[in-house]
């Protein structure tokens, strides 16, 4: 009779140490990037959960999500690919694919993770669920035995992966249906140095900036064989190119009601472009040189944040007004915003102020800041639903 109060205690004991059953949807990640760690936060108590460290050089990292939430992708500068479990708090799996990564992407099912590579150039293609190595596409260019860095790495619908080729100027498609035969087509002469590309959110086009001239570089991924078209050449005719001092960024998030919003290499411009004809329709003056330009999700606002020595500040254009109605200073060193899911609040990291400030989206009031170790990247597990996030 005495071993019943025991039974008892014990049960409540390991009932008490059991995790708190709770929803992903609601987390998100913020690059560390001087400890190589990244913070796990909740973007709906607007708090940092915990740290998983030992994710190698994060200078340069980007996150995708596994569909149900739980696991994010982290892709290191060092070639790493980690696999980390949001729950748990803990790397799941880790592999050093390559020496000099800056991204990746996950398919449409989930089922593959690809990276991109700088050195020694290429994608690599691995199972989601163990990170087994599937796929290998040297980025071969020329005569076969140049390899160009890769970069603009972005999921299409049907497990395809867009990229476009720095070195030699090329986009190319890889059908990844059967991973380990791989079927790539290969558009060639898009434009001088492709330094970043993004897809529309219903996954038809393909848009590579070009860093090398002015313009970028179209591909219509219902219709390849209509090749790639350049868009918006010249746009900076009889105008001095300012130095660049950050590669701006593309993605679909800047994609909203009809119109696409592009940073401008070297000036202190957003482009605006009709998605129906891809001809600009119109030009925003911006503090400085864009970096992010990104939309509400509901299309209403465009943040944009900046290079430096405007890296301190964020402004916000109307999309009805087609203007900045706002202007904010979050901190030092500006690196990245992301909206929560239905963008009443973003997130915005201060790297040098070792902070992640939140604001409210509708009037501007800074809601909560939140101690990051030198944070960059912000990612919801919100991106797992949408293409090319």
């Amino acid at each position: 009779m005495r071993i019943l109060p025991s039974f008892i205690a014990a049960f409540l004991l390991s009932a008490c140490a059991a995790p708190t059953l709770r929803g992903t949807g609601d987390l998100g990640v913020v690059i560390e990037r001087a400890s190589g760690s990244v913070a796990v936060v909740d973007n709906t108590a607007r708090a940092v959960l915990g740290r998983v460290e030992g994710l190698g050089d994060l200078s340069h990292a980007s996150v995708v999500f596994s569909r149900d939430g739980r696991h994010a992708y982290v892709f290191g500068r060092d070639g790493g690919l980690s696999k980390v479990d949001l729950l748990e708090r803990k790397i799941a799996r880790r592999v050093i694919q390559a020496g000099n990564s800056i991204g990746g992407a996950i398919s449409q099912d989930g089922r593959l993770v690809v990276a991109q590579n700088y050195q020694p150039g290429g994608v690599k293609a691995f199972d989601a669920e163990t990170l087994e190595l599937l796929a290998d596409i040297p980025a071969a260019f020329g005569d076969g035995k140049q390899f160009s860095k890769v970069v603009g790495l972005a999921d299409v619908p049907g497990s395809k992966f867009a990229f476009a080729l720095f070195d030699a100027g090329e986009i190319w498609v890889a059908d990844l249906s059967t991973p380990r035969q791989p079927k790539v087509t290969k558009f060639r002469n898009i434009g001088s140095q492709p330094y970043d590309g993004l897809v529309t959110p219903n996954g038809r086009h393909y848009i590579a900036g070009l860093f090398g001239e002015d313009g970028l570089a179209l591909v219509d991924l219902w219709r390849p064989e209509q090749g790639a078209r350049k868009i918006l050449a010249n746009y900076g005719k009889g105008q001095e190119k300012l130095p660049v001092f950050k590669m701006p960024h593309l993605r679909g998030w800047a994609v909203a009601g009809g119109r696409a919003y592009l940073p401008a290499i070297g000036r202190h411009e957003v482009l605006v472009v009709d998605t129906a004809t891809w001809q600009e329709v119109g030009r925003i003056p911006v503090k400085g040189q864009p970096v992010f330009v990104m939309a509400r999700p509901d299309g209403r606002q465009i943040w944009v944040n900046f290079a430096f020595p405007d890296y301190s500040h964020v402004q916000v254009i109307d999309t009805l007004e087609q203007k900045v109605v706002q202007t904010l200073s979050p901190g030092k060193a500006v690196l990245h915003m992301e909206f929560t899911p239905r963008g009443e609040h973003v997130w915005i990291s201060a790297r040098d102020d070792n902070r992640v400030v939140v604001y409210d989206t509708a009037g501007f009031a800074r809601l909560a800041e939140l101690p990051v170790q030198n944070p960059s990247g912000i990612f919801f597990t919100s991106r797992a639903a949408r293409i090319g996030f």
